[in-house]
This record gives structure tokens, C-alpha cells and sequence, in this order.
């Protein structure tokens, strides 16, 4: 049996015909499992790893449509995808509706994409205060232009929406946006349970999660926040309903969770799923991030071992390493490094060196909030004003 917490002690695998596989357009999800965009994470190298543990939809960091539609060599290059990976899964941020249009109209007119989705939960002030992110959907007019701007272009290729509860508890925007989304033609819609103001602190309001599946009834909901461990995906859906979930950070520095997900859910809806496997030893963690580290230098030079670097605490997290090797695994120049440095951890740890299991739901990377919204001066004003917010509230740089 593997590992379980407290909290999600005495939840039993999926049983047969207990779910349904959602249908994004005419991509069918099986496991309902989406991988969360993350910036300067969830690039090809990183979406062929998680590939290779389980399956469901995995999509890109976001990038931007004045980026992409002006030709931004950053943006061009997160949106390729690696050889042979299906579906494309790309997410697409966009403040005005004529850029996403020409954005969408262009992934779809090269046949770069099978599937996209649309960002409106961005919480960072310096996207929120210029009126962009989480803050779109506190205009519901602007909100319904930019989606079915993005709707109108992509011809057979289906459109998703991903938002927040709202800016802020005064200010709940998701039920509205759900219904907005629903009605001018996407194909599902993901809810992260939690405010703009909270940022990634506190909990997810799964309640929230079962609100919105009560308001859009034609089209998959999907539920985001706080799924660590697989069980937490069945408690997710059996609690609220919903149709799939979506994983952010608990998947960081731990790929193998869409395989623990994969086996809870099933080989298919019919079948049902089992107990997974206990987590990785040392030694299998120090494989897989050796190939993570090597498929980011595939794919972005020499530079990608750099990048690499943050992965390293989040995949030694639970593993009583010291900080010693996690303080040197940060300093890695090159490919090298990190073979030795992996190799003499492993050596003296000991390959069977297990995971602390009260380690599962410990957060990786972002953990701030809360902290207050900032909007434009006067945006809370009309909002039934569809006018853009100004150029710079979409910044040309993708990935973030």
C-alpha cells in the first residue's frame, strides 16, 4: 500500500464506472488529470517526464499573444512542443481581444496545437495592477470578449478557461466567468480555489469547486488547489463533483505523481484503480533527475543546467540528505556536476534512502500571500466597460 496521510487515510482507489473520462472538445482525459502551466516549469522537458510516469493533459507555460502574434523569440520557442508529444496542449494569456484572436487564429491556421487555454488567474501585482490576470474578470464584458475572441478563431480546436475564485472575499468573480465561459463556447473551464489576495497561502476552498460545477452544467468543470497526493484528486471529485483536477505544485521535483494518479484512477473508467507504489527511493529519485537534467539541456543548451537548479531541493524534499548536497546541487555549472554530485549523495546515503512521509504535503515553491490586490486606478468603477486595459498589462515576456 502506498504512503497515505492522515488526512487522506481510508480513501479507496476509483472504483469501476465511478468516473467518467471529461471530453475537452475531442480530446478525451483519461486519467482527469491536467498538468497545471507553471512558469520556467512546465516546458517539453519537463511535460515528456511527466508523460513518461502517467498520462492526461498536459500543457505549456503560458505564453503570451502579443508575444507570439509579434513574433517574440522567447514566446516562439515555448510554444513548440517536443517530437511526437499529442495533444499539444498550449496556454495563452492575452488582456484585449484582437491580439488573442490573431494569436489563436495563428496556432490554429499552422496546426501547432490540438488544445488551448486561456489565463485569468494570474495574481502577481505587477500583471493585476495594470489590469490584467485575475483582474479581467472583474469586467465580465471584457471577460466575454477576450474568450470568445479566442472561441471564434480556433475552429475545431477546443478552447478552455482557467480563472480564480476572484480578487479577493469581496469581490468572487468564478461563478459568473464560468457561466460567461460556458455560453460563449469553451470547452471546459478550471477553477483554482483560492482568491488573488491569497495568492498560495492557506487552503483551497473546495466548496468553491462545487459551486462552479453547479453553475455550469454543459461543459467539464475542473478543480485546482491543493491536491498533493493522489488521494487528493479523488477527494477533490468525490467531494465536489467535479469532472477532472489540475496539478500544480505537487508535482514539482515529483513526475511520478501522474503515475500514482494514473494507477488510483485506472487504465480506463471501466476498470478502476489500485493502491500505487510507494514513493521513490534515493537512488530512483537521483535517475530521474539526472534525465530531467539532461532533457533540459537537450532543449535549451548548455544554459539549461542552470535552470535545473531550483528542481534540486524540490526533489530531494523528504529525503534526510542534509543540507549540504542540497546547497551544492544548487551551485551546478554543467552535466557533470550534477553526475557527481548525485553519485557520492547516492553512495553515502544509500540508494534505499526513503521518503519521509509527512513530507507529501509539504508545499514546493510559491507559499507567499496573502497580500493585498491592486487594480487600476478606477477599475471597480463600470464593470460593464469592455474597454482593454493599456498595452504594457501584457507583458511580451512569456513563461511568467
Amino acid at each position: 500500500m502506498g504512503l497515505r496521510s492522515d488526512v487522506n487515510s481510508g480513501v479507496s482507489p476509483a472504483l469501476p464506472g465511478e468516473f467518467t473520462s471529461p471530453r475537452i472538445g475531442p480530446i478525451e482525459v483519461w486519467p482527469p488529470v491536467v498538468l497545471a502551466p507553471m512558469a520556467g516549469v512546465t516546458n517539453a522537458p519537463f511535460r515528456t517526464l511527466c508523460r513518461e510516469f502517467g498520462a492526461g493533459l498536459f500543457v505549456s507555460e503560458m505564453i503570451t499573444a502579443r508575444g507570439l502574434v509579434d513574433g517574440h523569440a522567447k514566446t516562439l520557442r515555448l510554444s513548440h512542443f517536443a517530437p511526437g508529444e499529442s495533444p499539444r496542449s498550449i496556454q495563452l494569456y492575452g488582456t484585449e481581444p484582437e491580439s488573442v484572436h490573431r494569436a489563436v487564429r495563428m496556432l490554429v491556421a499552422e496546426d501547432r496545437v490540438d488544445h488551448i487555454d486561456l489565463n485569468f488567474g494570474c495574481p502577481m501585482p505587477k500583471v493585476t495592477r495594470k489590469g490584467g490576470g485575475a483582474a479581467i474578470p472583474l469586467k465580465p464584458r471584457l471577460f466575454e470578449a477576450i474568450v470568445g475572441a479566442a472561441v471564434s478563431s480556433s475552429g475545431d480546436v477546443p478552447v478552455t478557461v482557467k480563472f480564480r475564485k476572484g480578487t479577493d472575499d469581496d469581490h468572487l468573480t468564478y461563478l459568473e466567468a464560468g457561466r460567461v465561459a460556458e455560453a460563449v463556447g469553451a470547452a471546459a473551464v478550471s477553477l483554482h480555489a483560492r482568491t488573488a489576495e491569497q495568492l498560495y497561502s492557506g487552503h483551497a476552498d473546495w466548496t468553491a469547486v462545487a459551486e462552479l460545477k453547479a453553475a455550469v452544467t454543459s461543459i467539464p468543470v475542473f478543480g485546482n488547489g491543493d491536491v498533493w497526493e493522489p488521494w487528493d484528486a479523488l477527494r477533490l471529485m468525490r467531494d465536489t463533483g467535479c469532472d477532472g483536477v489540475v496539478v500544480g505544485r505537487g508535482c514539482l521535483g515529483r513526475p511520478w505523481l501522474f503515475g500514482d494518479l494514473a494507477t488510483v484512477f485506472g487504465r480506463s473508467p471501466a476498470s478502476g484503480g489500485s493502491e500505487p507504489d510507494e514513493p521513490p527511493d534515493l537512488g530512483d529519485v537521483a535517475v530521474a533527475m539526472a534525465k530531467h537534467a539532461r532533457l533540459l539541456v537537450d532543449w535549451a543548451g548548455p544554459h539549461g543546467i542552470r535552470d535545473f537548479r531550483k528542481h534540486t531541493a524540490w526533489y530531494l524534499k523528504g529525503y534526510a540528505t542534509g543540507p549540504a548536497a542540497r546547497r551544492d546541487l544548487q551551485s551546478i555549472d554543467c552535466l557533470e556536476d550534477l553526475d557527481g554530485l548525485l553519485s557520492g549523495l547516492v553512495a553515502a546515503m544509500g540508494p534505499d534512502l526513503p521518503l519521509d512521509p509527512g513530507a507529501l504535503r509539504i508545499p514546493r515553491s510559491h507559499r507567499n500571500g496573502p497580500r493585498r490586490v491592486v487594480l487600476p486606478e478606477g477599475w471597480l468603477d463600470d464593470p460593464d466597460d469592455a474597454t482593454p486595459p493599456p498595452a504594457e498589462a501584457e507583458a511580451l515576456v512569456s513563461g511568467g
